[in-house]
């Protein structure tokens, strides 16, 4: 057909208008030549040689047309690339860096308390202030007849001046935690009310909020048992809190520090990974990665000895409380033996009860060479199992099982574990001084910081960083690449 429709136009001299596709499909492409430029094609024509290149120029030039109209229908009509269907709206909320960060402030000024309210143990400075004033105890006094007001509160055998100085560390220790409420409450406030943290966390942070309230409860209850008037109209006797209390008192701590300290690593780590960031510094699948048994088995075991660390830090609280610091001042041996004798752990003296019946537990609270003991099995039992956990970490199949990450917080725990060894080692050795015995405490937080740090390594990214992270590399794969200048 289009052969013959070419022969008719050049026979009969007619210009020709449209063009048919030999397939059958539709095209736009209208040829259109003026009367001069037909006139030449006949003059070109006349011989046969000419007839049929000028009949393939322009069969070619209708192919091109044709394929061009074709391409450009096909461009229209083809279906727009897939956009990211979510928008940022309807996203779960992600935390921001600042929120990670105000976490993290918040706990190193938990663990600044802590070792300041060791302090005020080791030198008794908790027992002088004797009343719980949350709002006016602010100030300290200022005045020579306000200090001989507090002073005079206490049976003493002290100068005045000494009194101040055990007055301002107990007073700083109570102004820090008063201090922590501030920092933490107040910008919770603002990140709640703003939603800048999904309802999940404000629930969990405003549990933390409350704890801190009844932490300072706590610590009024604690300082209440050493000033019983048994203990403060006995001459001679030496004021103490009692050890269960001071050890709810550094455990409701250790809870405050951890949740806010693991809670701001998760959240600053679901950023970075939201942003790009590998898992832990992992390439390979996540959802396969938390599912190898060596990962399991390996993450119950580091969860079993971060238990482990807290009670051996628990069990340091009994150890301050009784004094039982300045006891066997040698190690490994307890006056001369691995162990002191039987009688002597589980002494008679310490029961209350008329059939002896209590002795046993009260032996492992109360009695001073007991818990000395107890505290040195304890550190044994984590030294060791830290040990081994990291010496396993250390083989090839845990190499590739476990993300680079928790290996780096598994060389740091094992390192803070031979550190917290050796300071309570040279504390027991040099009669508890006070410098040592805090770093000791302080040392006791940042190995638990250790095994937190490694336990947090292998979690999942949160749901929140898992959609946060798709929808942002769908944009950015759709993002409109700049232009090569």
């Amino acid at each position: 057909m289009l052969l013959g429709a070419l022969r008719s136009s050049v026979r009969s001299g007619a210009a020709p208008r449209v063009f048919a596709c030999s397939g059958g499909c539709a095209t736009r492409g209208i040829a259109t030549a003026t009367r001069a430029q037909w006139s030449a094609f006949r003059s070109m024509a006349r011989t046969s040689s000419r007839v049929h290149e000028a009949r393939s120029e322009i069969l070619q030039s209708l192919r091109l047309s044709s394929f061009r109209s074709l391409h450009t229908t096909r461009t229209l009509l083809k279906p727009a690339q897939a956009q990211p269907q979510s928008s940022p709206e309807e996203l779960p909320v992600l935390p921001s860096l600042p929120v990670g960060r105000w976490l993290m402030f918040s706990s190193a000024l938990v663990l600044a308390i802590i070792v300041v309210g060791g302090v005020t143990r080791l030198t008794e400075s908790g027992l002088s202030i004797t009343e719980w004033q949350p709002i006016t105890g602010v100030l300290p006094p200022l005045t020579h007849d306000e200090w001989m007001v507090e002073f005079d509160k206490l049976n003493h055998s002290i100068s005045l001046e000494d009194f101040k100085s055990i007055f301002y560390m107990e007073w700083g220790h109570r102004v820090l935690g008063r201090l922590i409420g501030v920092v933490f409450v107040g910008p919770l406030a603002y990140f709640a009310l703003r939603k800048k943290i999904p309802k999940t966390l404000t629930l969990r942070l405003t549990s933390l909020a409350t704890l801190i309230g009844a932490q300072g409860l706590l610590g009024w209850y604690m300082v209440k048992s050493g000033l019983e008037d048994s203990i403060m109209e006995t001459p001679g006797a030496v004021p103490r809190v009692s050890q269960y209390r001071l050890a709810a008192h550094l455990g409701m701590a250790f809870l405050l520090y951890l949740g806010m300290f693991g809670t701001g690593m998760a959240v600053i780590k679901d950023w970075k990974f939201a942003h790009g960031a590998n898992w832990s510094g992992y390439t390979l699948d996540i959802q396969k990665a938390v599912a190898r048994p060596l990962f399991v088995s390996f993450k119950r075991q580091a969860w079993a000895l971060t238990g482990l660390v807290l009670m051996t830090a628990l069990s340091g609280a009994f150890v301050a409380g009784l004094d039982a610091g300045l006891l066997y001042n040698e190690f490994p041996l307890m006056g001369g033996r691995l162990a002191p004798p039987a009688d002597e752990l589980f002494a008679d003296e310490y029961a209350k009860n008329p059939d002896k019946s209590d002795k046993w537990w009260r032996n492992i609270f109360e009695n001073p060479t007991t818990v000395q003991f107890n505290h040195r099995v304890l550190a044994t039992a984590t030294y060791c199992a830290t040990s081994l956990l990291f010496a396993r970490s250390l083989k090839p199949l845990m190499r590739q099982a476990l993300p680079p990450m928790t290996h780096v917080a598994m060389k740091a725990a094992f390192a803070m574990a031979n550190v917290q060894v050796g300071l309570g080692i040279f504390t027991l050795l040099y009669l508890v001084p006070v410098p040592l015995a805090a770093a000791h405490q302080a040392g006791s937080v940042m190995l638990l910081s250790a095994m937190a740090h490694i336990l947090i390594t292998m979690r999942r990214p949160g749901v929140a960083a898992r959609a946060w992270r798709e929808f942002l590399a769908k944009k950015a794969a759709h993002a409109p690449k700049p232009r090569a200048s």
